[in-house]
């Protein structure tokens, strides 16, 4: 029986953010606080983990809390 891998997304600029994709990770490049926040509202089913360039987690600010789990990039 295979474990379950859970989704890991990355959002924030994408210079940042397009060579986690050859990790397998799903990228959703964003440009200002607008598409940070579309990004966020429009995570895949089954998303475990989210990584957020600085920028990113600023424009977020309180979403933060709770599931899924977060991790920041340092700036």
């Amino acid at each position: 029986m295979g474990a379950y891998m859970g989704v890991i997304v990355v959002i924030g600029e994408p210079a940042l953010v397009s060579g986690y994709a050859m990790a397998g990770a799903t990228t959703m490049p964003a440009r200002g606080a607008d598409e940070v926040r579309r990004a966020w509202e429009s995570l895949p089913s089954g998303t475990t983990l989210v990584i957020l360039t600085a920028a990113a987690a600023d424009a977020l600010g309180g979403r933060l809390s709770g599931d899924p789990l977060t991790a920041v990039m340092p700036a």
